[in-house]
Parts: C-alpha cells; sequence; structure tokens
C-alpha cells in the first residue's frame, strides 16, 4: 500500500527511519552503521540542494527558535567555539524482530522495553556561537532575513515530491504534537508554518518557553559519520539537521552516556542540532544577496575602481590612504614559513588627533562594517588593557574553553584606537594582554590558555591601527600618514553597489598568485639595489614590498604579478616615505 507524501522538513526522522529499515531489510547489519551511514546524508543533500529546498529550511537564532517546531529541519550558521570531544549513545536497538535506530535524537521516538539487543554508537558535540563581529548584512538570521524567509515560504509550496522514499512511508505526526494541533493541520493542508502560529501552538500543550539567550545565542551540534579532522576552533560552518530542545527532558536522557559535558548546557537554554547536512563557509558564502558577476577583468576592475574612490571619500580625499587601505582589506595569510605569516598586511594610520578621530574614525568603522564580514572595535585604553579577557581560557571546572575577545573567524578585521591611550601603569594582565596583541599582529597566532599550559593556535585577522604617532606598541607591518584634505559626507551607498564591493573582497581575496620568472628577476635586481641605496632596509621590508606586489595584481583580478602592479608598488611606497620626511 503506497502511504501518504512525506514532509522531509517538518519529519525528517521519519525520512531516517524509513531509509534504516529499508536498509536493513536489504540485508544492512546495523552494527556496521556506527561510523556511516545508510544513505541519509546523500538523501538529505539530493533533497536540499539539487531540488533547491534550502531556502524553505528556516535559520536557527534567538528570534526564531520559539516557532521552529522541535524535530523539523533547520540549519545554523556559527563558528565552533568549544569541541566537546564524543558522545555515546544507543544507536540502534532490536525490538521483538524489528530493529529500530535512535540516530539525530536525544530520546527515543519509540519505547526501547527492555531489549538487551542494543548497538552503541558515538557522535561528535561542537558547541557552536554566532560568529565573532558578524555585521548585519552578513547575518542570515537577522529580522530582516527571518522576515524574508517567512515570506517565501508562503510563495511557494513545498516540493514534496522531491524525494523518492516518500511515496513508501506512511505520514508520521511527530510526537512532540497532537494530531489535531495547528501545526499538524497545517501539514496536512499543506500551509506554511509562521510566527505568528506560535501563540496556538503555545496553546495546544507544546512547551514553547526555553530561555534562551537573546545576546549570546548557542547551539550544541551533535555530529555523525565525519573524520574528527574535517572541523576545528574558529571554523564558520553551516549545519543543517534536526532540532530539539525539549526542555522536559532531563540531561542523563536514555541515549547519552557522557553527561559531564553537558552539565552547563540545560536543553531549555541551548537547543540540540542533530547534524545532517555541513558545509565549511567561505567569505563569499557570508555575502547573502550574492550579485551575479562574473569575475572577469573588465568587472573587477570597474568593481575596483568605484570602491577605491568611495574609500578616498571616506578618508577625506587622501587617495595614497586609501590605495592602502585597499591592499589592506584584500590581504589574508596564504601561507606560513617558520614563523612569518605569507600575506598578512597590518596597517597603522597616523596622525590622528582627538578631533580628528571622531570624525574620521566613525567614518571608517562604518566602512568597515559595511564592506567586512566580521569586524570589531577596541578602544585601547589603559582600563581596557587590564581588565579585557583577550585570550581563550580552559575551565576545567565546566570542562569548557571560555572565549576571549581574540577568539574569532578567519577573515575577521579589528580597527584599534590607539588615540585614546594615556599615561599610566599596566597590571600583569595588561602587560600579557599587550603581548597577546603584539604577538598576534606580528605572527597571526592567538595563545590559548589551558592553564597546565598555553599553545598557539593559527589566525588570519586583519589589523588596522588608527594612533597619533607610528605606533610602538602594536606594530604594524606598515604605517601611513593620514592627510585628509576635506572632511565632505560620504554619502549613502545603494544596496546593490555594497554587494557588488563585499563580492569583490571576497572573491579577489582568495585568488591564488605567483610571480612569473621575467618579473622575478626584475623585482630581485630592484630590492639589491635598495639595499644599497638604504642599508636600513632589511628581509621585513622586502617582504612587505612583495606582499603589497601581489596584493596589488588581485586588486586587479590577476593571479600573476606584472610589471606594471610592481611600479605601482614602488611609486605607492615613494610616496609614503616622502610624508614622513
Amino acid at each position: 500500500m503506497v502511504g501518504r507524501e512525506y514532509d522531509c522538513l517538518s519529519n525528517p526522522l521519519g525520512a531516517v527511519r524509513s531509509t534504516f529499515e529499508k536498509a536493513v531489510a536489504g540485508g544492512s547489519d546495523p552494527a556496521s552503521f556506527d561510523r556511516r551511514d545508510w544513505g541519509v546524508a546523500d538523501l538529505f543533500q539530493q533533497i536540499l540542494f539539487h531540488n533547491h529546498v534550502i531556502n524553505q529550511v528556516p535559520f536557527l537564532s534567538h528570534s526564531t527558535v520559539k516557532w521552529i517546531q522541535p524535530n523539523s529541519l533547520a540549519r545554523f550558521r556559527g563558528m565552533i567555539q568549544d569541541m566537546l570531544g564524543n558522545e555515546c549513545y544507543v544507536g540502534a536497538y532490536k525490538n521483538e524482530d524489528t530493529w529500530t535506530t535512535n540516530k539525530f535524537t536525544d530520546v527515543s521516538q519509540f519505547p526501547m522495553g527492555s531489549s538487551l539487543d542494543m548497538r552503541l554508537w558515538d557522535r561528535r558535540l561542537l558547541f557552536c556561537v554566532p560568529v565573532p563581529g558578524q555585521n548585519s548584512w552578513a547575518d542570515s538570521t537577522s529580522d530582516g532575513m527571518v522576515t524574508a524567509l517567512v515570506a517565501s515560504a508562503n510563495q511557494e509550496k513545498r516540493q514534496r515530491d522531491t524525494c523518492s522514499v516518500f511515496n513508501e512511508v506512511e505520514m508520521q505526526v511527530s510526537n512532540n504534537e497532537t494530531p489535531d494541533s495547528p501545526r499538524a493541520k497545517k501539514m496536512r493542508e499543506g500551509e506554511s508554518f509562521q510566527p505568528e502560529d506560535i501563540a496556538e501552538v503555545a496553546g495546544c500543550g507544546m512547551s514553547m518557553e526555553p530561555d534562551f539567550d537573546r545576546t549570546n545565542f548557542q547551539c550544541l551540534v551533535k555530529v555523525y559519520d565525519t573524520p574528527e579532522s574535517e572541523f576545528k576552533l574558529n571554523d564558520v560552518f553551516e549545519f543543517i539537521g534536526v532540532l530539539t530542545f525539549d526542555t522536559d527532558v532531563k540531561e542523563e536522557n536514555e541515549l547519552g552516556f557522557d553527561h559531564e559535558e553537558l552539565v552547563n548546557l540545560p536543553s531549555s537554554k541551548v537547543p540540540r542540532l542533530h547534524c545532517l547536512v555541513h558545509r565549511k563557509l567561505s567569505l563569499i558564502d557570508m555575502v547573502i544577496s550574492s550579485p551575479t558577476f562574473e569575475p572577469k577583468p573588465y568587472v573587477i576592475k570597474e568593481l575596483r575602481e568605484s570602491l577605491l574612490h568611495h574609500l578616498t571619500i571616506v578618508l577625506g580625499g587622501d587617495e595614497l590612504a586609501a590605495r592602502f587601505m585597499l591592499l589592506h582589506l584584500l590581504s589574508k595569510v596564504h601561507t606560513r614559513a617558520d614563523s612569518i605569516a605569507v600575506g598578512k598586511l597590518s596597517l597603522n594610520l597616523t596622525t590622528f588627533d582627538k578631533s580628528s578621530i571622531v570624525v574620521f574614525g566613525n567614518r571608517i568603522d562604518a566602512a568597515v562594517q559595511n564592506l567586512v564580514s566580521f569586524s570589531q572595535h577596541i578602544p585601547l585604553t589603559i582600563d581596557y588593557l587590564n581588565t579585557a579577557s583577550l585570550a581563550p581560557v580552559k575551565d576545567y571546572q565546566t570542562n569548557r574553553l571560555v572565549p576571549g575577545v581574540l577568539q574569532c573567524a578567519e577573515g575577521s578585521h579589528f580597527t584599534i584606537d590607539e588615540t585614546q591611550l594615556q599615561c599610566g601603569t599596566l597590571n600583569s594582565t595588561g602587560v600579557e594582554n599587550t603581548r597577546l596583541l603584539k604577538d598576534l599582529i606580528e605572527s597571526q597566532k592567538v595563545e590559548y590558555d589551558f592553564k597546565y599550559y598555553k599553545m598557539n593556535m593559527d589566525a588570519d585577522i586583519q589589523f588596522l591601527i588608527l594612533s597619533e604617532g607610528k605606533s610602538n606598541i602594536l606594530p604594524a607591518d606598515i604605517a601611513v600618514c593620514f592627510q585628509p584634505s576635506s572632511a565632505g559626507p560620504v554619502g549613502i551607498v545603494d544596496e546593490e553597489t555594497l554587494n557588488g564591493w563585499r563580492w569583490y573582497l571576497a572573491t579577489v581575496r582568495s585568488l591564488p598568485h605567483s610571480i612569473g620568472t621575467d618579473i622575478q628577476k626584475v623585482v630581485e635586481d630592484e630590492m639589491v639595489a635598495a639595499r644599497q641605496a638604504d642599508r636600513v632596509l632589511g628581509t621585513e621590508d622586502f617582504n612587505r614590498w612583495l606582499t603589497m606586489g601581489q596584493l596589488m595584481a588581485v586588486s586587479f583580478g590577476e593571479t600573476s604579478l606584472s610589471n606594471e602592479h610592481w611600479q605601482m608598488v614602488k611609486e605607492m611606497e615613494r610616496l609614503r616615505k616622502d610624508r614622513f620626511k
């Protein structure tokens, strides 16, 4: 008998169970499913991406979690802030002659009875948070995006015929709702579930009062069948899976065995997402309204010129500072040679005073926030250095990694306002924080404090330092004497133009680059000549020139340094040095 159509968005566990039963009926041993699935991942990949159902899966955030149905499909975008190890659970059990699975759940969907024929499996626990410093335009879970998702869901019928298994199973209403509930009625009638339905759902006996932190929304992601090497701290991922946050379930539930990690993560405060599909996100993925540009030279050149013009206006007509700012925004760590992070280009804009920092500091902050996905501003003061928690620290009481300001995602941007720094005394914390910042700028490594030992973790963070004179505390790769000629209005930039610039920065920043044999000989000869003319020049200067040359090339969408680009870098360096004279 052919059952009714099945809703993979509202009841993904049905697809999990039916494919499991089909695999077992085909002769597969349930014990073999410990480290691999039985086709579930491929099934959901097909449903979500090949059939474009992904846009109907709601994003999980503090503003959406109260109307997303438990045990339905949800997605979470965030940074891996801590890795909590593995959790053992009853993955499958035999009830009389029938095998049933508990995979992708916290609690067994059906009574396990007194069956002794069980299979213990394990899953990986990832503690994830919204990306630190994520700007609103790059946040898929912002209020505007949530509204858009709801509107989109109303415009499109759910594509129920996308999964071949739908026609082989009976429609199963989630255990967390009654057949007459508003949600169940809407499912039967093919309607979308909306935020307005919260009141109705709350009235039908379902607990909808989890106390989620609005300012620090967290999610415990449970990952299956994935090598440990695929995840690392501070990676940004999109996880799509089964949402659970049953407030009635005790942490010592009937499936999990390793509860020590979860003592301070009650399900009433931290939702669980049992991951079916995941993908690591790049900066280009954060450009939500990605324009339909092609990375062709003329397109890149037009975007480059318009962005450079905008930066020049932001910086009060200082075109030289704008050109250095562009290279700075395109910089990233491409590789590491010994202790050198190749590709970074921290920038120090000098000659700010108390009045100019108010005008141009705010303009620079606003411009950076509009262009990069993750950015933070640090007003450097004695009090800040003496009290801030910059380095992540391991808390062995809770067995958790307590985050610091410097634990952030790859590609983050920090603007440090050093003009507020006054004379004062640094305590031991202040001295340590100053060292941490200095080491991070120089080597792109963050020191994690595990109490009994310390470990340096690779980072890729852009640093822009605003100061009165050249900073002696935070030695940037390059210092530019800031010389604005006006403080006229920047003007409003339309969203389409901003998206074009965001796409440009994210796209060309990821381009590979090289130096051809011919231009390499030219560069080497000119460096030798420069050293003969100025004995003060050293390896750091030459490395900076090479980095600038490569960044200049990619700013035009080119992957190989040309003589033209090299000459542009030389001229920028000449003008920069002339200003300090």
